[in-house]
Formats: C-alpha cells, sequence, structure tokens
C-alpha cells in the first residue's frame, strides 16, 4: 500500500450532508438517509459524525481509481433518480492524532447537485472535537486508490 500524507485545508460545504443548509431538501441530513443502505451493502458508517467535512487539496486534484466499497444505483430518496457512491479509506491527522475516515465520493455521472470542485475531498469520519472551517489537516491517502496529481 502507497500512503501518502497531503496537506489539506477544511472548508465549508452545501452543508446538505449535514441537513444544516437552510434549503435542504433532507432535514436530517443526506448522510443520515443513506447509511442504512451503505450498511446493507457492508459499510457500516454507524460510528462516524453524520456528516461530510469538505477538504481542499488545491492546487491538487484528485481521481477515485479503486474504491474499497462501490454502491451503484443508490435510490436513497423519493422524487430524485439513484446515485452511485465510491468509498475509499483513509485517515484525517490533526493536532498529532489519527482519526480513521473514508473519501466519499457521489459518482459525478449520477450525482444531482451540489457538485464539489476537482481539489475538494469529501470525507466522512469519527468527529473531531474543535475542528473548524480553515483548519489545517492532513489527509493520508493510498496512492493505488486515489490518484492526486
Amino acid at each position: 500500500m502507497k500512503n501518502r500524507e497531503i496537506d489539506a485545508v477544511v472548508k465549508q460545504g452545501h452543508r446538505i450532508a449535514s441537513g444544516r443548509a437552510p434549503d435542504s431538501p433532507y432535514p436530517k441530513g443526506s448522510i443520515e438517509m443513506q447509511l442504512p443502505y451503505f450498511k446493507k451493502g457492508g459499510l457500516d458508517l454507524g460510528a462516524y459524525f453524520p456528516a461530510t467535512l469538505n477538504l481542499s487539496i488545491a492546487p491538487y486534484r484528485f481521481t477515485v481509481e479503486k474504491p474499497d466499497y462501490h454502491f451503484r444505483n443508490v435510490h436513497w430518496a423519493e422524487g430524485f433518480p439513484p446515485e452511485d457512491f465510491l468509498f475509499v479509506r483513509c485517515a484525517i491527522e490533526h493536532h498529532g492524532e489519527s482519526y480513521p475516515a473514508f473519501v466519499y465520493y457521489p459518482d459525478p455521472a449520477t450525482k444531482i447537485g451540489h457538485f464539489q470542485d476537482d481539489s475538494t475531498l469529501e470525507v466522512i469520519a469519527e468527529y473531531i472535537k474543535g475542528l473548524r472551517y480553515g483548519n489545517a489537516v492532513k489527509i493520508v491517502l493510498n496512492m493505488e486508490k486515489v490518484f492526486v496529481f
């Protein structure tokens, strides 16, 4: 496994995953609504915070090459088309601590909205106390699974 630490900065996202956006169509958040589908497919994220961390790795960009989990055709919200989701194990390092996490990658070909730029990784992790927008962190990625360029 070829792990690499990448410097990243926590940035505010659309706040749809957490359900905190005032105009969110998902009051509980999209992640909480999707969790049962991922669990049924073998990925239990129940111990993780039900939202995404948005991490800018600019000026780098990334592509997911070999996901640890790939969920196809997940119909998780009534009135919306199904989506595909890819997950890759990773870790977040903050203030000398390492937190297990997953890159959460809704496939742009099936995603219905709220797109991220290709320098922003969405990550599902345990709750990281004291983490704020603008904080510097490191994300540890397997370069065989996530290609950073």
